[in-house]
């Protein structure tokens, strides 16, 4: 069995652990009233803030500014205000609310949808209680209306991601050759976006796999 933690360290490079804080991560979880995964949460100590491959922003709950705890409030918030529900008559399978087992959805709550990071490519990820039976997952708002649901941890997600496969929404894949690329966020005013490259991956003649999610 894969360590999918482990090798999504591996793949994007040593951890910097720059604002890791127990504390920080205590105060975030007193807020939405639930824990979250410790698979994102030493991904996010590992390397947040930053943007991975262009398309994946992750964000801390130590920074001094734009906190992950912002991020989620922001998010949950237009979530909240958003109308989601549609007729899914036709498309029983796409229903948010069957993907993770939920009668009613609700955003930012211990029962609710948790946005974990930020991609850039139509949709919106947030982690659920269940999806599909399994305890914990992702749930994709997709940039076409669709929900799609993913049975499995964080990381390995992310690792799917890393690699190329369809993880936020159809053909939403965006794979480059070579070292994964971290741009460093700025924190204060003398900072700038600092780029890195972890190691190579040994994979530059690997061709994207597109992958149907769960629920399209």
């Amino acid at each position: 069995m894969t360590d999918y933690p482990r090798a999504v360290l591996d793949m994007i490079g040593p951890p910097e652990n720059r604002y890791a804080d127990p504390a920080a991560w205590a105060r975030l979880e007193t807020q939405l009233g639930t824990e979250l995964p410790a698979d994102h949460k030493t991904v996010v100590d590992a390397y947040a803030p930053t943007q991975i491959d262009g398309h994946l922003l992750l964000s801390h709950p130590a920074t001094p500014r734009r906190t992950l705890s912002e991020v989620i409030r922001d998010t949950c918030r237009a979530w909240s205000r958003t109308r989601w529900e549609r007729d899914w008559t036709n498309d029983p399978g796409s229903d948010p609310r069957l993907i993770c087992g939920l009668r009613d959805l609700a955003f930012g709550t211990p029962q609710g949808l948790i946005p974990p990071a930020s991609p850039d490519r139509g949709g919106i990820i947030f982690l659920a209680p269940r999806v599909h039976g399994f305890p914990g997952g992702i749930c994709v708002a997709c940039g076409d209306g669709d929900r799609a649901g993913h049975p499995m941890p964080f990381a390995e997600w992310l690792y799917r991601f890393l690699i190329g496969e369809d993880m936020a929404g159809y053909k939403s894949a965006a794979y480059y050759p070579g070292p994964v690329k971290l741009e460093s966020m700025p924190m204060t005013p003398d900072e700038h976006i600092r780029v890195t490259y972890g190691p190579d991956r040994g994979m530059q003649t690997w061709t994207p796999r597109t992958r149907r999610p769960q629920g399209l």
